[in-house]
């Protein structure tokens, strides 16, 4: 089960990075309540090449969740994937917990449309991402040990 999940979070990096990368090249689409706002304003607008950035930790994140599942094969030493998907654990459960401001379960900003958003798809997507992720590690740590 858990190898399905991993499969599922490693995809879901691929189709996340596939969308900052639509984005770096001007696309539109969801781009509205990707970042906080603030009196209608967003909090920062990312550049192209920051959306791209953003687009290639996405795409290393996924070769790391599938390096972790052994299907990257073996030739990088174990325990670079494991650091790796311990880190991507605990990242995603600290966005998942947020700044205790605009991001994350416990901001205080709760009237707008990436609150909103934020509220019931990302922070429980970043939660369930590390989760996964933790479970990678832990499981792979049980069974060699």
């Amino acid at each position: 089960m858990i190898r399905i999940l991993g499969i599922l979070v490693a995809a879901l990096f691929g189709v996340l990075s596939l969308f900052h990368l639509y984005w770096a090249a001007g696309g539109s689409f969801g781009s509205g309540v990707t970042v906080p706002t603030v009196g209608g304003k967003r909090d920062f607008n990312p550049s192209p090449l920051g959306t791209v950035m953003v687009a290639i930790a996405l795409l290393l994140a996924m070769l790391t969740i599938l390096g972790q599942l052994g299907l990257l094969g073996r030739w990088l030493p174990k325990w670079i994937f494991r650091w790796g998907t311990g880190g991507i654990a605990l990242i995603f459960f600290l966005r998942a917990v947020g700044e205790f401001k605009r991001v994350g379960f416990f901001k205080q900003v709760s009237d707008t449309p990436f609150a909103y958003w934020d509220t019931w798809l990302f922070s429980p997507l970043c939660l369930v991402i590390a989760v996964t992720a933790f479970a990678l590690v832990y499981t792979d740590t049980l069974e060699e040990g």
